[in-house]
């Protein structure tokens, strides 16, 4: 008998379900790396390996310059609140002693 018959031909089930079994891992093993990619925020690969970038539709382009505009805005109002904040400190700090100063002054001026 030839090796084929022999060997090849009874195993012939298990040879087609191995090789169904890799293809299946293999295209299972692609779609969790692709679920990693877009779960962790890398790009994804086209057919030649160039990276494709999410389409910036208009939504999200007008989603980003009303970001930008209140990024902008409480900027603004954070340089506010610092500059008020650093008079606060100012009429803390100095207020004493410039109120002492006065109130000696006008000890001395009535005397």
């Amino acid at each position: 008998m030839d090796l084929g018959e022999q060997v090849i031909v009874p195993n012939l089930p298990w040879i087609i379900g191995g090789g169904m079994l890799l293809g299946i891992m293999g295209i299972a093993g692609w779609i969790f790396t692709t679920w990693l990619r877009v779960r962790n925020g890398y790009p994804l690969d086209g057919a030649w390996g160039q990276a494709v970038y999410p389409k910036a539709s208009d939504e999200a382009m007008e989603r980003i310059r009303l970001l930008s505009a209140e990024n902008a805005q409480l900027r603004a109002e954070l340089g506010s609140v610092k500059d008020r904040l650093a008079t606060i400190e100012r009429i803390v700090t100095d207020g004493s002693h410039r109120l002492d100063r006065e109130i000696e002054a006008l000890r001395h001026g009535a005397n």
